[in-house]
């Protein structure tokens, strides 16, 4: 028997509110928070994790070290541009069969997606391997924040396909309605990351060197889970998983390929897009000062906190809308996207008005000293973030059905645009002109203003649900 989760219960507490108003379906609410919630735990978890490296690598080493994780922290990133593009056509394809239940084809798309991320991530562990150094140096010529960061970046880069093989695993049991075993293992994960960590950072006194060793070794236990879970059909401690897969079938499908490719390749250069953009941002930053880039990491970390409900309620706007559309009901797909966003908006809300009540309390647990320069850097960055991050919750809850229908240019675009259009160049003025941080202030707050504006244009122009004909399953259109 599950026990009852706060994070659950807050979120059906905030959804029901909205429904006694008006605003949002009741049972929309309901169906959505079980997918969401436990998504948003693991995404609080896996953020915690991240925030919680930060913070004992600048209680145990320092400033530098602080710098030089975030100079690395961009590389990790391409993991989840390159594993979460794959992860996210798995997802819209595998929720549209399952909708449909088509079991053979849902196996398929899973092993396909297995397939796709390691030929595609292993390439980047070799590089970041034999060349770490060069690749922290184009971002700073600070050589203690260099070193630092290209210690990290030589051993967390031999987690990168286990990160891939993550989301893909996750994604597949989403959008098979089960968002809770996702939560267990990945959740799991995160928790056994930080307590490798204490033991790596301050037991062996290993520093950045035990930060990437937890962060790859709990990478690999998720991994070998999910693969057990999925093949098996359940997972001792973990209970029944909702498909089970041959393990031993055919894993090249060119057809399933080239869904995969179409639906994901903007999904995955949407997440390149974040993560290309973060090393000219950084780049930039460094002209501030090395207190300048401790400051914008540690109020990333926290923002990674907050952000967390956009990852639950996309996933299961995704899941859920791919569902309706592989049932061939076009109208209940879109009632799911609208309810999602008021209800994300929502949520944001209460996370955002928390977060900036406690500022200062938070971000001092990142610094060696309260009175680092850093501290008072990252706390308006963090209370700037409190207000862009309710616009986080429109770009990506209207995502959501653009995803699970296979609409997933639109969404990369408007990434682009809000970051190397608008944000960055928004930074540099502030670097290079009087404008000063406000020109990071108002870089931040573009950065999701402008997705938002966008993706809420498109799905309310609903042309998702014609491109979505193209991706629906046979099954689907076998009951016309």
């Amino acid at each position: 028997m599950r026990l009852p989760n706060p994070i659950r219960l807050t979120i059906l507490w905030i959804g029901f509110g909205l429904a006694r108003v008006g605003l949002v379906d009741r049972e929309h609410v309901v169906r959505t928070t079980d997918l969401a919630w436990p998504r948003i735990v693991t995404g609080i978890a896996r953020m915690s994790k991240n925030a919680v490296d930060v913070a004992m690598v600048g209680v145990a080493v320092g400033t530098s070290a602080v710098a030089g994780v975030g100079f690395a922290t961009p590389y990790w990133g391409l993991a989840f541009a390159v594993g979460g593009g794959v992860a996210g056509g798995t997802l819209a394809l595998v929720s549209q069969r399952f909708g449909a239940d088509a079991y053979e084809e849902l196996g398929l798309t899973i092993r396909t997606s297995t397939l796709m991320t390691v030929v595609l991530t292993v390439p980047i562990t070799a590089v970041f391997w034999t060349f770490p150094g060069e690749l922290i140096s184009v971002l700073s010529s600070n050589e203690d924040a260099i070193e630092q960061g290209a210690t990290y970046l030589q051993i967390v880069g031999l987690g990168i396909p286990f990160a891939g093989l993550n989301l893909v695993g996750s994604r597949a049991v989403i959008g098979a309605d089960d968002a809770y075993t996702a939560m267990q293992l990945r959740g799991a994960g995160a928790v056994a990351n930080i307590g490798l960590n204490a033991v790596f950072i301050f037991g062996l006194g290993l520093g950045v060197t035990g930060a990437a060793l937890g962060t790859v070794l709990s990478n690999a236990g998720v991994t070998s889970a999910f693969a057990i879970g999925l093949t098996r059909g359940r997972l001792p401690g973990a209970g029944e998983f909702p498909v089970q897969i041959a393990a031993t079938k055919s894993y090249v499908d060119v057809g399933m390929m080239r869904d995969i490719v179409d639906i994901g390749l903007p999904i995955g250069a949407r997440g390149l897009v974040w993560t290309v953009a973060e090393f000219p941002m950084l780049g930039i930053l460094d002209l501030f000062g090395e207190a300048t880039v401790a400051g914008f990491v540690i109020a990333r970390r926290i923002v990674g906190i907050m952000n967390a409900p956009g990852w639950g309620f996309g996933l299961a706007s995704s899941s859920l809308v791919g569902q309706a559309l592989g049932e061939n009901d076009e109208r209940k797909a879109t009632s799911y996207g609208q309810d999602i966003i008021r209800f994300a908006v929502a949520t944001y809300l209460v996370s955002a008005v928390l977060v900036a009540l406690f500022a200062d309390q938070i971000v001092a647990l990142f610094a060696q000293d309260p009175t680092s320069p850093e501290v008072p850097i990252a706390v308006n960055l963090v209370y700037v973030s409190c207000v862009a991050v309710l616009l986080r919750g429109v770009s990506g809850a209207a995502a959501g059905p653009l995803d699970a229908s296979g609409d997933t240019r639109v969404p990369f675009l408007s990434q682009f645009i809000g970051m190397f259009c608008v944000a960055i160049p928004l930074t540099y003025l502030g670097a290079t002109t009087g404008l000063g941080m406000w020109g990071l202030y108002l870089a931040l707050f573009a950065e999701t203003a402008v997705p938002a504006a966008i993706n809420y244009w498109r799905f309310q122009t609903g042309k998702w649900k014609s491109i979505s004909e193209e991706y629906r399953p046979e099954a689907a259109y076998a009951d016309d």
